[in-house]
């Protein structure tokens, strides 16, 4: 294993350890819960905007595995401070990254989610981490429509 890949390895325990963003959602309809059907992950996410437009505030429910919890709260910790439209852009680049449809390399720009990169080796495992991203970007909508 290489120095970066155990740098890596040890952004994504300390975010699934610690999860920055995490929060109890229960007040929130269970509609709300984005899942993945083949592991069991489950999140609920929060979006809330300023006036301007910019994320002021993100929280997450999760539940599900190291990797799911991780790319959650690498999610709160990139996102928030962003104009919407700049976010939305965010999200749906670091998903069609690790999908494959961009180069991996896009995630490059993105700070500590970089980290997450490795996940695109294990196709079983993309879904874990780009479930946050997906529940994010129906978050965003529901935000952007209040």
């Amino acid at each position: 294993m290489t120095a970066f890949d155990e740098l890596y390895q040890e952004i994504i325990l300390d975010h699934s350890r610690s999860p920055r963003g995490a929060a109890d959602l229960s007040r929130l309809p269970d509609s709300l819960v984005v899942e993945n059907p083949t592991c069991g992950d489950s999140i609920k996410l929060e979006v809330e905007l300023d006036a301007g437009g910019t994320i002021s505030a993100l929280r997450f429910d999760a539940k599900g595995c190291a990797i799911s919890t991780a790319s959650a709260s690498l999610l709160f910790e990139g996102l928030v401070g962003m104009r919407s439209a700049e976010a939305r852009e965010h999200a749906e680049s670091f998903i069609a990254a690790l999908r494959g449809d961009l180069p991996l390399d896009t995630l490059d720009e993105m700070g500590d989610i970089v980290a997450l990169k490795g996940v695109a080796a294990y196709p079983q495992r993309v879904k874990c981490a780009t479930l946050a991203w997906h529940a994010f970007l129906g978050a965003l909508e529901r935000a952007e429509a209040r």
